[in-house]
């Protein structure tokens, strides 16, 4: 069995250097690299962040001017009375940003921002914040496309990144389905370690609660891996109705039970506050950080693992925005951009709360930090702030309890959304729920990682590969279908009780023209 592991790892050895060219590109070439502080902006750092600030001044920063409108939008008793020919069909508006808070406020809340800081230090998780403020316009963008473009299938909506797409290719086959391909393969390379931090997590939980290390070969291990592959199963294949469900339970659940936790913690260590705010902006903004290597580091870790938590401009969210009913395709886009601000904003913070005020990363051993089980490094560091009190033990269980939750919200929404995109490819029924069964499987590959004990590295680069694989893809498409958003946004603005449809934008709207 160990020769099985050694064999993928190796295989996936060149995944790690492919991954650090294209998101350090073109910072690794020694003349643009030696030109003072532009050298330090990878062509990654630039579309996100550029793009986010673009979108931002062509749409007078909708994320803050309609920051309220999206509020009243989830609150609103009416997204969840709807009414006429779309009763039964699609998704509310709330059930929507759960559904897409699920996927964004995952593992990388907690393994993202504590690798980030120990590779960027503090400072990385300030340009966390700067890319998460403009990319909640890029969020609301796409979020857009994918309510424009969407197309109704029996009684969900299907839409996102390979619909859009589509369209703004030429209505392109091709377009769509290697679109889909890719989300395909990149969720199903995210996958495996969502199956290992689950089990990983429970178990964790199962040593706390008995006091003892609960060996990885043992039966308990067994049966919980048995029975989350039955459980996720039975999610994925009861559709995407069956799988916001269950996130419009567990994602309020997790996302409260997160923030209450780390504010205990926070309040617990009241002195160590102005240490957190002096330790980021200055490892944002020191002169030394600006000029040398430091400021480089901090941006590319800030951006890169703010991008793995949010996924602003990955298109990998606009799936939940395409199964949503509304009024307006821009009500969505304002509801997703609130997505990236509690996710970052506000979840990720808190964990740079815990890990910053801790200050461990710096300790011998912190190369581990970056490893795939980072876990334990962090559950140390809320230990460190918890000294003399009695809560280390209940603080260690609940953190460990939301990071079991963000990691399993995660894993069946990426199977959901590994299916919403294989309905552009094909929509007959043999063909999805192969998507489902290799989803399943993949994950219980994972499973098998963690009962054997091993720790495969590489799918972390694979995520990472990923990621910017897709931003490269879709921030093009966001140019393309910029002036259908805009127009949109115009109409959405005037709020004169006209309707929306194809002719609001000068192209073909299926569903809307239809409605």
């Amino acid at each position: 069995m160990q020769q099985i592991f050694d064999a993928i790892n190796q295989f996936f050895d060149f995944v790690t250097p492919v991954s650090d060219f294209f998101w350090d590109f073109p910072t690794n070439m020694e003349w643009y690299a030696s030109i003072p502080i532009l050298g330090n902006f990878s062509l990654a750092v630039i579309l996100l962040v550029g793009s986010g600030i673009y979108f931002s001044l062509r749409l007078s920063f909708i994320q803050v001017t309609h920051f309220k409108q999206g509020i009243r939008i989830l609150t609103s008793r009416k997204q969840v009375e709807l009414t006429g020919a779309d009763t039964a069909t699609g998704i509310s508006p709330l059930a929507a940003f759960f559904l897409s808070s699920a996927m964004r406020v995952g593992p990388g809340n907690i393994l993202g921002v504590t690798g980030a800081i120990s590779v960027g230090g503090p400072g990385a998780l300030f340009w966390m914040w700067i890319s998460a403020f403009f990319g909640m316009t890029t969020a609301y963008t796409e979020a857009v496309l994918a309510q424009i473009f969407k197309q109704k299938k029996n009684t969900e909506f299907v839409g996102g990144l390979p619909f859009y797409g589509k369209r703004l290719l030429g209505n392109k086959l091709w377009a769509g389905i290697l679109l889909s391909v890719m989300y395909i393969v990149y969720a199903m390379c995210c996958l495996p370690a969502q199956g290992y931090n689950v089990v990983s997590s429970i178990g964790e939980m199962a040593g706390i609660l008995t006091g003892s290390t609960i060996s990885v070969t043992s039966a308990f291990y067994y049966i919980i891996a048995v029975l989350l592959i039955i459980f996720t199963g039975y999610i994925a294949f009861g559709g995407i109705k069956k799988v916001t469900k269950v996130t419009d339970k567990m994602v309020p659940i997790m996302a409260v039970l997160y923030i209450l936790t780390v504010l205990v913690l926070i309040l617990l260590n009241p002195g160590r506050i102005p240490y957190f705010f002096g330790a980021v902006f200055a490892g944002a903004f020191c002169p030394e950080a600006v000029f040398g290597g430091l400021f480089g580091t901090a941006l590319a870790q800030g951006v890169k693992r703010g991008l793995m938590s949010n996924e602003a401009g990955q298109g990998t969210i606009t799936m939940a925005a395409g199964a949503a009913t509304c009024d307006h395709p821009c009500e969505q886009g304002i509801v997703q951009s609130i997505g990236v601000f509690l996710d970052t904003m506000v979840i990720c913070t808190l964990t740079g709360f815990v890990v910053v005020m801790a200050h461990l990363w710096t300790t011998p051993g912190s190369d581990a930090w970056f490893a795939l089980d980072r876990l334990p490094r962090f559950l140390e560091s809320a230990a460190a702030l918890t000294p003399n009190t009695g809560l280390s033990t209940i603080v260690i269980l609940l953190i460990t309890l939301c990071f079991c939750l963000f990691a399993f919200t995660c894993l069946v929404g990426m199977i959901s959304f590994s299916e919403i995109a294989a309905n552009r490819i094909s929509t007959h029924k043999w063909f999805i729920c192969f998507i489902r069964i290799l989803g399943l499987l993949i994950t219980a590959f994972g499973i098998l990682c963690s009962l054997a004990g091993l720790n495969l590295g590489n799918l972390w680069a694979i995520s990472d590969l990923g990621n910017i694989l897709i931003v490269f893809a879709n921030i093009p498409l966001l140019y393309l279908g910029s002036r259908y958003v805009f127009k949109a946004t115009a109409h959405y603005k005037k709020a004169d009780g006209s309707p929306f449809t194809g002719e609001v934008i000068g192209t073909e709207c299926e569903y809307w023209d239809h409605k």
